[in-house]
């Protein structure tokens, strides 16, 4: 995809937002963009990130038990001082001494177990952990021992790091009705950060200097966290290139050809510039013909080539999948070459021809187009949400590729709403999505959203929009996340389950969208790179526990 690059440049340069006014000292203020979409309405912990509170608010304010760097797939004691299993069936937490909460009371074990038990009691976004949980039982001020009927090992992993803690002498006396709808302002957390001020277009979060981390981990650099509202990429390029943000998380296109000019800096220096983040397959309804057969849905495997995607549409920001889609090292301990070996694919129409005529997917009719096994025309319809440019782009690719094995395949881009109706109601065809496949602790995490076992009724939200329906996989994904990783039986697992997968194709892997991240050293260096891996470039929710809180205790200002 061609660009002209000395208009772009002058484009974005001219509709890049104003210069930013504002009262505080830039020396000290962090400006940064990508992971804010609306003004901020309420800080609340105990609704996902995606229901409205401000990246941030879960990492800055409230803390998790323990983080978790991706990178190198190590876990970091945070409010934690360590965790163990006591039994197969028991897991022991013990605190750090002398963490207080901002308002100065301490935190201790009781908040701990009431940040567990009150979505025992409540329909919270974590509540599903009570399915499998049985009691907490607080050993003493530092020590809480959690009990399990069925440990889910895999699933325990990421909660450890991902579940915020909450003060019990404020949470308890909110009422039922309250606790999911309270916007709680001037949060109160145990965090390195308190609320500044909320505007429009930013929200400002300010350092607490009594963190208790300052003596464990250091002082985090920036006094200021400014996080601005940027209504689209060209102005995040725009700003970038003005120096008007310092750390930008948006896909930002012409960053390999511009970076060097520009003196814009990428976690890696060249070729995937970014790390990745998640995989973006492509979702085949399992529920209707052709897409039902499994020999058909092999065949389009082999028929797409995402290394055009790559470099045409991505400019080499992203990379190809592997056949299982895994990737990071968490996922790729529990890698089988051996399976791909026998059972992966890659861009080979020669092969995928041979299988459609194989299954009997012929041109019936001589219209130059396949034809359905009953001799009806094959018209596939292919979505993405209108105005997410790069994938609008790769589906076309995708499209011309089906055609080239005689596949009729039409790229179409509904508006978002109506994209998500789509894939959630199941009535599309085929269509792009990445939503659950995000780096986590453990691969379970990505194969109980590719191939969730919630698709019972009409309504699929949560992954599995392929709606490929096989009880045998479901109880092998439920067996890998109740085994440890110690066991040899986690590996013999994983490789099954590949295989099935692979066996199967109820969706596609095609490439591994980037962390997106592009920052400038006006007035902060010291940036987290592959040569300088001081912790993780990004500012999306769900993230600050993958590191982002070491990258701002290691940013160095330039006064």
């Amino acid at each position: 995809m061609k660009r002209n690059w000395a208009l772009l440049l002058v484009l974005v340069l001219v509709v890049g937002l104003s210069s930013i006014a504002m009262s505080y000292e830039r020396s000290e203020s962090l400006v940064y963009g990508g992971g804010m979409w609306s003004p901020a309405s309420n800080w609340n912990p105990l609704i996902p990130y995606t229901g409205g509170h401000p990246t941030g608010t879960v990492g800055l304010v409230f803390e998790n038990l323990f983080h978790y760097y991706p990178l190198e797939n190590r876990f970091q004691p945070w409010l934690a001082e360590s965790g163990q299993w006591l039994s197969d069936n028991q897991y022991e937490i013990k605190l750090r001494k002398g963490i207080k909460w901002n308002d100065g009371e301490d935190f201790n074990a009781v908040d701990v177990a009431f940040s567990f038990l009150i979505a025992r009691d409540n329909p919270t976004y974590y509540s599903n952990i009570w399915t499998w949980m049985n009691d907490i039982e607080v050993v003493d001020t530092y020590t809480v021992r959690f009990n399990f009927a069925d440990p889910h090992y895999q699933e325990w992993k990421g909660i450890l790091h991902d579940i915020a803690m909450i003060p019990e002498h404020i949470w308890s006396k909110v009422s039922a009705d309250q606790l999911l709808t309270i916007a709680n302002e001037n949060p109160v957390g145990t965090g390195p950060y308190l609320v500044e001020s909320v505007g429009q277009d930013r929200m400002v979060w300010v350092r607490d200097e009594d963190w208790w981390g300052n003596q464990i981990f250091g002082q985090p650099a920036p006094k200021y966290l400014i996080n601005l509202i940027v209504p689209g990429n060209n102005n995040a390029l725009g700003m970038l290139m003005k120096r008007e943000l310092d750390l930008s998380n948006y896909f930002l296109p012409g960053i390999p050809n511009i970076k060097k000019a520009f003196g814009i800096n990428t976690y890696y220096e060249d070729s995937p510039y970014m790390i990745a983040e998640n995989t973006a397959l492509l979702f085949l309804n399992t529920t209707i013909e052709p897409l039902d057969d499994r020999n058909f849905r092999r065949a389009m495997a082999f028929a797409i080539n995402p290394k055009i995607i790559v470099e045409r549409v991505y400019e080499n920001q992203v990379t190809v999948a592997n056949s299982t889609g895994l990737f990071g090292q968490a996922w790729m301990d529990y890698y089988s070459q051996e399976i791909v070996d026998q059972y992966g694919f890659s861009y080979d129409p020669a092969t995928a021809k041979q299988l459609l005529d194989q299954a009997g997917y012929l041109d019936r009719d001589g219209d130059g187009w396949r034809d359905n096994l009953n001799g009806e025309a094959i018209e596939l319809e292919v979505i993405v949400p209108n105005g997410w440019t790069d994938w609008m782009e790769s589906i076309k690719v995708i499209a011309d590729n089906l055609k080239a094995v005689g596949v009729n395949v039409t790229p179409s881009f509904p508006d978002f709403s109506i994209y998500l109706n789509a894939i959630h109601q199941g009535t599309f065809e085929l269509a792009i999505n990445n939503f659950g496949a995000s780096l986590s602790v453990t691969p379970f995490s990505y194969w109980n959203w590719v191939v969730s076992d919630e698709i019972d009724g009409d309504l699929v939200t949560d992954g599995n929009f392929s709606r490929y329906d096989d009880p045998k996989l479901f109880k092998m994904i439920k067996a890998f996340n109740m085994t440890d990783d110690a066991s040899p039986r986690a590996m013999e697992i994983a490789a099954n389950i590949q295989q099935a997968m692979l066996e199967a194709m109820p969706s596609i892997p095609l490439w591994h969208n980037g962390l997106w991240a592009q920052t400038q050293s006006e007035y902060w260096t010291n940036w987290p790179s592959e040569d300088n891996p001081t912790g993780y470039p990004c500012t999306w929710g769900g993230k600050w526990d993958f590191g982002s809180i070491p990258m701002l205790i290691n940013l160095k200002p330039v006064k």
